[in-house]
């Protein structure tokens, strides 16, 4: 069994959804709270018990100097579902939340009952990119980088249309702890996930944006490629933030996956 280092900060986490219903765990993407899926978790909460946390330094949760490790989080999150007596879930995460998905799938698979992956990567180049971006937030604060990331989340015509939305994402990236976000950034920059996905067993949904920069299309592809049975959906017009900009598709997508999953697994339809 791996057993890294967990982040030594409390993992921030609100439990939410029926008593006895199936656990689903919702992992937020960069420089985002568990705001990002709140389109999702209306009709989420109707069949499961909804998971959600914060990343260090995200949502207002505390942070620790980094680097951080996609390890170091991923025990973070197991220790969290211990600390809820929740042996084995699904598990839902956008971006840096997928990441940590796929890592959970293939270092813990009893845990991990299914996987939906958005807008997500196993691998994504260059390091150096990454720790560029790192020093600069910690130098010059996240407005030094926010419209950049706000460019990548949503495309020119979603943001004519909701102006609102991209200002509260906007709003999100820069009340975030710059060492954080520095610290996610650093895990990203080390993170290679592509040779453990044969190992994940979980039922697996990829969905990607068509329109996403961040993680194009072809991430998703690779990733539904190299896990077993896994599928890919590509949701057209969106970019990084699909849930956000898409909500009706990605919503359907996972219900659908997340209910087919609940049915054919009894150890999890009956988890307490």
């Amino acid at each position: 069994m791996y057993e890294p280092r967990p982040w030594p900060v409390a993992v921030v986490s609100r439990l939410d959804g029926p008593a006895g219903a199936p656990a689903v765990v919702l992992g937020n993407s960069l420089g985002t709270s568990a705001a990002v899926w709140a389109a999702q978790v209306p009709a989420l909460r109707k069949s499961f018990r909804l998971l959600s946390f914060e990343l260090p330094g995200h949502g207002g949760a505390p942070d620790w100097p980094g680097p951080y490790t996609l390890s170091q989080l991923g025990a973070g999150l197991l220790a969290m579902l211990d600390s809820h007596g929740i042996e084995r879930a699904a598990y839902c995460g956008i971006s840096l939340g997928g990441m940590l998905g796929m890592w959970l799938a293939a270092n813990a698979p009893e845990r991990i009952a299914a996987l939906g992956l958005v807008c997500t990567s196993a691998y994504l180049p260059s390091p150096d990119g990454w720790h560029a971006r790192a020093a600069q937030v910690r130098a010059a604060g996240l407005e030094s980088v926010s419209a950049q990331v706000l460019a990548r989340w949503f495309t020119p015509a979603y943001v004519q249309k909701e102006p609102h939305v991209a200002l509260e994402f906007l709003a999100g990236i820069e009340q975030t702890s710059p060492e954080g976000y520095a610290g996610c950034c650093e895990a990203i920059a080390a993170m290679d996930l592509r040779a453990d996905l044969a190992a994940i067993t979980a039922p697996t949904l990829v969905i990607a944006g068509a329109a996403d920069p961040a993680t194009p299309p072809e991430h998703g592809a690779d990733i539904a490629g190299r896990i077993s049975g896994a599928r890919l959906a590509v949701v057209a017009d969106a970019a990084h933030l699909a849930a956000v900009s898409a909500p009706d598709v990605v919503t359907s997508a996972l219900l659908e996956h997340l209910d087919a999953a609940a049915r054919a697994d009894r150890t999890w339809r009956h988890e307490r």
